[in-house]
């Protein structure tokens, strides 16, 4: 039932299930995912007045996206001039993920009480997570939000070195009519210029491209995740700590990517774009799907050797 209203969508609205974060409802497929993952297999009982409850909510959360393009969608977007939003397409999807983020939340409250964020947490805060950036990129497009881009530069440097590593050790990828001094990257700030086998590239980046938006979901995700684990919090911090790690490193390799397509694949801005769209989440989700999964195999088997050296109790009983 938590995923009736996704299902619609996917149904109704197929075309909008684009894996670009800003560009679509694809971050629904991956909060199904996570809703699954959590829920097979648990054995809960449910009353029928909670079972009821979530399907009148899913009939309003459907009952919006059927309403959408009948004059909906519409509106929202004639209220971004209101709230002074930058971004139309960014104010339109957050909307979307906010009310499927209310619903799930509102969903697992009814369905398991207040410790639902112990059981099924992180579908609800990968939607949740995901409006919220979308929000910030609606008010807060490109550069004008200082603290979020204040990574570019680090990354952007870092792409730079590997890019004419590459060229100098591995493969030729700078271009053959211009002089052997020109480097295929060169990055300034957060603008970085290519020259590769189809010429020159330029790219200036902001947070969302960096993969910053990735970072925010993945501590949402991980601390919701973690929260519900009962584990030391030593530990904790530990899997935290390298998650954290993986994924900055996850969005280096995203920006590397990025940068090989222009420079040895093509220079065209459309083909490049559609590339761009989707290499982020093509990374990141996959990367944390599987962190998530070797932390929980991690700590099962921790569990199961812990459980095996503890000792059977005694019966008590003398000896005759």
């Amino acid at each position: 039932m938590l995923i009736a209203p996704i299902i619609f969508t996917l149904v109704a609205y197929p075309d909008t299930f684009s894996l670009s974060w800003n560009e679509g409802r694809g971050g629904f497929l991956f909060a199904m995912a996570f809703i699954a993952a959590e829920l097979v297999g648990l054995k809960y009982r449910i009353s029928p007045k909670r079972f009821y409850i979530v399907i009148g909510l899913a009939v309003l959360t459907i009952t919006y996206f059927v309403a959408l393009p009948f004059g909906l969608r519409s509106y929202i977007m004639e209220g971004a001039p209101v709230y002074n939003v930058e971004l139309v397409d960014s104010w339109v999807w957050m909307w979307d993920f906010i009310v499927m983020s209310l619903y799930v939340g509102i969903s697992l409250v009814v369905l398991f009480g207040k410790k639902w964020y112990k059981i099924a947490p992180a579908g609800a805060m990968y939607l949740a997570g995901s409006a919220v950036i979308l929000a910030l990129d609606a008010f807060f497009p490109f550069d004008s939000l200082g603290p979020l881009q204040f990574i570019v530069p680090i990354y952007l440097v870092i792409d730079e070195a590997v890019i004419n590593f590459l060229d100098d050790y591995v493969t030729n990828i700078g271009p053959a009519n211009l002089e052997s001094d020109v480097p295929p990257a060169r990055a300034s700030g957060n603008l970085l210029v290519l020259s590769g086998l189809h010429g020159p590239f330029a790219l200036q980046v902001f947070w969302p491209s960096a993969g910053v938006h990735s970072m925010i979901i993945y501590t949402l995700v991980m601390l919701a995740f973690l929260l519900k684990m009962e584990i030391p919090l030593k530990r904790k911090l530990i899997y935290f700590a390298i998650g954290t790690f993986g994924t900055a490193a996850v969005n280096v390799i995203r920006i590397i990517s990025l940068s090989l397509y222009a420079l040895v694949v093509t220079t065209n801005v459309a083909e490049w774009e559609s590339f761009h769209s989707v290499a982020g989440e093509i990374m990141f989700l996959p990367w944390l799907g599987i962190y998530l999964g070797v932390v929980m195999y991690a700590e099962s088997k921790r569990m199961r050797r812990l459980q095996a050296n503890v000792p059977a109790p005694t019966s008590g009983r003398p000896n005759p």
